[in-house]
């Protein structure tokens, strides 16, 4: 059987999931955008990876706009052709779409719809309110209008998907809401490969390199895109900055990222320390740099979006410090397995306050982080994540 698994970032999940589906014998294309930027899995084959998988990613003849919704729309267009003659030469008996956006799944929904191939929905967000939530804030009517295509297409999708994954019971509500049958929806949520993210002692090459071995660090690592707020990254370097051994330390790149590096060249901010994006096979000691992890996001973001950062944190026995909705998944992961701090996004003075609280408190921390790592041991188990998968496959592929 053969099967194409498509995530656009390139995450680390989908990967593994795709190297755990091979070595049971299925055929599998691993299928990413190259031109997205953002953090990435291991996509290239190890030596040890089943003969049976490949990787391979879709290139645009120009760099991405992503922030340029005129030019981006002809770029999707193109980006759809490029999967659908992807489809076309692999010839698969099921294909997943993961964080594939609705203007260009919904274009290959429709061109192959002919092909007789079963497509699977794997929701990850909920874009046409993401869309409508985020954009409205600067233009109300424009942002209702964009929203209201963009669900249209959302509702086209989760119609036309042979099923739907959803990585949320939160997500329920909407399908409910739309018309979608629950009988071709199940709940599988998203994991971190424990395997590509070991537990790193603080005192590893990548923080010794950057002269980070001896401070205390707050660190970020993940995009800053619409849905983040920098600002806060910005007031946690400036209110720690009494604090001669803290360093707040940024691992992104894009918009955001770009926006921290104008703040710190003007104010010269010397705590603030920012990094582009590091290769994967670094990622552990990067982590393993933190005292203290931290996830932002914005307050409209808190149902339709998860920061999966949060469960790859997890992994690296350290504490969180969040500035999410409360209502959010992410959120409610870390309190419930008191794996660390939460507080929500507008609320700074607390966000400074908790993180004053978790770098006085050693034991706190230890404890804290042990909580999420031992969170990931117990739901991060591939072979079990991979059954219900191949559950799916078997329900649809006749």
């Amino acid at each position: 059987m053969r099967i194409l698994i498509h995530d656009r970032p390139g995450y680390a999940f989908p990967a593994q999931l795709s190297r755990q589906l091979a070595s049971r014998g299925y055929t599998v294309l691993h299928s990413y955008g190259a031109f997205f930027q953002g953090p990435k899995g291991e996509l290239t084959k190890r030596s040890n990876d089943p003969p049976l998988l490949e990787f391979e990613g879709l290139n645009l003849k120009k760099p991405f706009q992503k922030y340029r919704f005129s030019k981006r729309l002809f770029q999707e267009l193109e980006y759809s052709q490029l999967l659908l003659r992807q489809i076309h030469t692999f010839h698969p008996d099921i294909v997943f779409f993961a964080d594939t956006p609705s203007e260009a799944q919904a274009l290959i929904y429709w061109q192959g719809r002919h092909l007789g191939i079963p497509f699977v929905y794997w929701l990850q967000d909920v874009y046409g309110i993401a869309l409508e939530k985020l954009l409205s804030k600067r233009l109300k009517f424009v942002g209702q209008l964009v929203g209201a295509f963009y669900k249209a297409l959302d509702r086209y999708l989760l119609r036309r998907s042979q099923h739907v994954i959803l990585i949320t019971e939160d997500f329920q509500p909407f399908l409910q809401e739309w018309g979608i049958s629950s009988q071709k929806s199940c709940v599988i949520p998203n994991w971190s490969p424990l395997d590509s993210f070991p537990v790193r002692p603080k005192n590893n090459n990548w923080a010794i390199e950057n002269n980070l071995a001896d401070k205390f660090c707050l660190l970020y690592s993940g995009t800053l895109g619409m849905k983040h707020n920098p600002q806060l990254l910005l007031e946690l370097a400036l209110q720690l900055s009494q604090y001669p051994q803290v360093r707040v330390v940024v691992v992104s790149e894009g918009l955001g990222a770009d926006w921290l590096r104008e703040q710190k060249a003007a104010s010269g901010i010397d705590n603030l320390i920012l990094f582009d994006y590091q290769p994967f096979d670094m990622v552990p000691d990067v982590l393993g740099t933190a005292d203290i992890l931290v996830a932002i996001l914005e307050p409209d973001a808190g149902i339709f979006s998860v920061p999966s950062k949060v469960l790859t944190y997890f992994c690296s026995a350290r504490p969180l410090l969040l500035a999410v909705p409360p209502e959010n998944l992410a959120a409610r992961m870390v309190l419930r397995q008191k794996a660390g701090f939460v507080v929500p996004p507008a609320q700074t003075y607390q966000f400074v306050e908790q993180a004053k609280h978790l770098i006085a408190d050693d034991a706190l921390r230890e404890e804290m982080g042990r909580n999420g790592r031992i969170y990931a041991e117990c739901h991060f188990d591939i072979e079990k994540i991979a059954d219900q998968f191949e559950a799916i496959i078997q329900k649809l592929v006749k």
